[in-house]
């Protein structure tokens, strides 16, 4: 699975914006979103157009002005933050999992896509952006991570 720097930078943002919302720090502006976290501004700045539009974030003008989560950041997983700016969690070829057919040999491929599907929904949709901020994660994801070789690439 490849994430995009547009996934990656959008919920580096969020994680800025569940600190501060925890913190009551208030409206965070993009400048102080692509300073804090090294992120290019004019990318940032469509990348929470696209949270804005998704309903997880809220724009407010002024001086004081900048972003704020619309929910609470417990509310708030890393899978609605991929859908909002990346779309589905997986797709093969422009298609859905669920949606492919195949002949032959590769007949039962589109069980191995819904199932790696799944697999992207258990760890996205089940792991929030309060636990990322607090490093505490939810155990099933604790637990893939210390299998003996899961830190290891391949």
């Amino acid at each position: 699975m490849d994430i995009s720097a547009r996934t990656e930078y959008a919920i580096r943002a969020m994680l800025m914006l569940a600190e501060a919302s925890l913190t009551g720090a208030g409206p965070v502006s993009v400048d102080t979103l692509a300073t804090k976290q090294d992120l290019p501004r004019k990318f940032l700045e469509a990348i929470v157009g696209d949270l804005r539009r998704a309903g997880l974030v809220v724009s407010t003008r002024g001086a004081r002005g900048g972003y704020a989560l619309t929910r609470d950041p417990a509310a708030i997983s890393l899978g609605d933050v991929f859908r909002a700016v990346d779309g589905p969690l997986a797709e093969v070829r422009g298609l859905r999992p669920h949606e492919t057919r195949y002949e032959g040999v590769a007949e039962h491929l589109p069980t191995v896509w819904v199932a790696v599907r799944a697999s992207l929904r258990q760890v996205l949709d089940g792991t929030s952006l309060a636990q990322v901020l607090s490093g505490r994660l939810p155990p099933s994801v604790a637990a893939l991570t210390s299998a003996p070789d899961a830190w290891q690439s391949r």
